[in-house]
Formats: structure tokens, C-alpha cells, sequence
């Protein structure tokens, strides 16, 4: 579901709470991902400590990729970026997370201007199809399976004592 900017955090946060997948698209800005994403990113970590009730993170089972777009290089480095937060923060990532298109260098026509070509661009086209696909393939996978077993693998656990046979060394 796309939603303006100025929607309030608490109403955007529940639309990508409730969503199986997650992706997040940026413009590449002086070879960065834009600020916007950035906030976007800051605003999910920020409840990287929360828990589901079976004590895993609250994005565990959830899945994430990204789309990164723009005139100038760069859309690697910024997928890195993005894809890393997403599955420390405990999204899933398929392989191929990520696509992006870059036109030529400097002012020029956007993605969705006819006369940049993207639409027939078979590389970027190639991209976001695999990376479609596998996002839904694996957010089915996990859905289906209930997600990662909670063992080895709860806070709550954890914090209640359990150790699933790690034992400190003396």
C-alpha cells in the first residue's frame, strides 16, 4: 500500500506492521539512499527491542527487499544499506532482494518518463521480476511453515533463563 509522506508514524508503522512483505523504495541522493528512507529505517529499529507475544521480534516471519532509483551510481551501496537494517532489525531476505534502474548521469528523464526507456530496459525488468517473485515465495514459505521455530530462537526464553544448551564457559 503506498502512503504520502505525511502520514503520522503510529498509521504507517501499523500499514507495514500488518504487511507480510516490506519493500522500501528510494531516489539515490549524492549516492546515498534519501533522508526520507533513512527516517523510515530509524523509525523501524526503533522498535527492534518490541516482541511478538512468543517472544520473537516483532518483524520476525516478515519479508523485505528494495528498489533504488535515480541519475546518478549508486544503487548497490544503498540496497546494502537498506537490506542489511531490514534483516538485523529481523526481516527475512530472499536472495535477490533488491533491484533498482539508473539513468544516464546527471538531469534527465525519471524511471516513469516514457522517453527514459526503462519500461524496456530487459535488465531492470529481469531484476524486479526475481525480486518479486522470490519476495513472495519466501513470505508464503514462511507463512505457511508458522515462521521460525521459537527454539533457540525467543527473547522471551532467553530472558526466562532458557539457554537451549549454550552453557557460559568458567
Amino acid at each position: 500500500m503506498l502512503r504520502p509522506v505525511y502520514i503520522d508514524w503510529p498509521v504507517l508503522f501499523r500499514d507495514i506492521f500488518d504487511a507480510d512483505i516490506l519493500v522500501i523504495g528510494t531516489p539515490i541522493w549524492l549516492g546515498e539512499k534519501s533522508s526520507e528512507t533513512k527516517k523510515l529505517i530509524e523509525r523501524l529499529y526503533a522498535h527492534s527491542s518490541q516482541t511478538k507475544e512468543n517472544g520473537q521480534g516483532l518483524f520476525y516471519g516478515k519479508v523485505g527487499g528494495c528498489v533504488v532509483t535515480g541519475n546518478e551510481d549508486g544503487i548497490k551501496h544503498c540496497a546494502m544499506g537498506i537490506l542489511y537494517s531490514l534483516q538485523h532489525i529481523g526481516y527475512s531476505l530472499p536472495p535477490q532482494a533488491d533491484c533498482g534502474w539508473i539513468g544516464e548521469a546527471g538531469p534527465g528523464p525519471s524511471y516513469l518518463d516514457e522517453e527514459s526507456g526503462a519500461a524496456n530496459n530487459d535488465f531492470t525488468n529481469r531484476n524486479t521480476t526475481f525480486m518479486t517473485y522470490n519476495l513472495l515465495h519466501l513470505a508464503k514459505l514462511l507463512k505457511d511453515s508458522g515462521g521460525y521455530p521459537l527454539y533457540g530462537n525467543s527473547m522471551k526464553a532467553w530472558q526466562e533463563g532458557q539457554r537451549w544448551g549454550f552453557e557460559k564457559r568458567k
